[in-house]
């Protein structure tokens, strides 16, 4: 597991204890709510925007609203996929709260059992017709994610963690691979997937840093979507993911994913949200220590206050 302390993984010893039995039972409502959401999202997208539209084409057929910024879309389709996912967990789970991106809910700390939801986590590219897109629940007790799931929408494939369990990837046709970080050791060798805020200051202070950062790592990549970032961490497909400003829902399954596939992971406090501008920080174990060091010395581990 990851050894890089910070106020989450350091409360991890001391949420309410849980019986096997019923981590398992949060788990597979996990799978069952996520995989219920995806299929809604996949089916959806064609009869909102169209078969094959794309871009501002499709912007132009379906109902898209901003939030943050006029670069921060919202689709009829997030908040249709949060309501199947907060339907189907009231008639499983009726007394736990619910923290979802488009439904809100409290950022505090909680005592207890409370479900975190990103019901699409790259709503750009599913606005563009840009396959990366996801369905990310997390199951948090006290504040600390002890499931998480986050679904592949358009390659169908679902990545799942339990804390001290480890990590699997299921594939549309049943497969299920275990997940285990890249053995890396050279951070110059390191792939590092990121994310930009949408306020334009945050983006100006984000992309110095990633000028100073390309020269000394193998490449990056912009996938559009944290929580797919997190899950590639934890699959090989990247060595590393940091990004500033997420909120809870981006983070809360896909960070304990990576964790169990072995990644040393640094997330936000437990109450912290996007506008407070704190790193993510996801990394194969083998870079850990000369990875962290290159992003202090980049200033990259301070917060990014939002504009």
């Amino acid at each position: 597991m990851g050894s890089v302390s910070n106020p989450s993984q350091d409360s991890a010893q001391n949420f309410t204890e849980i019986a096997r039995d019923d981590l398992s039972e949060l788990a597979d409502i996990a799978r069952e709510v996520a995989t219920a959401a995806a299929a809604h999202v996949r089916a959806r997208r064609p009869e909102v925007f169209g078969p094959g539209a794309q871009g501002e084409n499709a912007a132009a057929r379906g109902p898209v609203e901003t939030k943050s910024t006029p670069t921060d879309p919202v689709t009829v389709v997030d908040t249709e996929a949060e309501q199947v996912l907060r339907t189907l967990l009231a008639e499983r789970r009726p007394a736990d709260p619910i923290l979802g991106e488009e439904g809100g809910g409290s950022t505090e700390s909680v005592e207890g059992v409370r479900w975190v939801l990103d019901p699409i986590d790259g709503t750009v590219n599913f606005l563009y017709g840009i396959p990366a897109y996801a369905i990310s629940v997390a199951v948090q007790v006290d504040g600390v994610s002890v499931v998480g799931v986050v679904v592949d929408v358009a390659r169908e494939i679902l990545y799942s963690a339990v804390r001290g369990r480890g990590a699997t990837a299921t594939s549309a046709s049943g497969d299920v691979a275990t997940l285990t970080c890249n053995p890396i050791s050279d951070v110059a060798l390191a792939l590092v997937a990121t994310g930009f805020g949408y306020g334009s200051a945050r983006r100006a202070t984000q992309g110095k840093i990633i000028a100073e950062l390309l020269p000394q790592v193998r490449d990056i990549r912009r996938i559009g979507s944290a929580a797919l970032d997190l899950c590639m961490v934890a699959s090989g497909a990247v060595d590393a993911h940091f990004e500033h400003g997420l909120s809870p829902w981006d983070w809360a399954a896909g960070s304990l994913i990576a964790e169990e596939a072995g990644a040393a992971v640094i997330v936000p406090k437990p109450m912290s949200t996007s506008g407070e501008g704190a790193a993510t920080v996801a990394l194969a174990p083998g870079i850990e220590e000369d990875f962290l060091r290159l992003l202090d010395a980049l200033g990259a581990l301070d917060p990014i206050p939002a504009d």
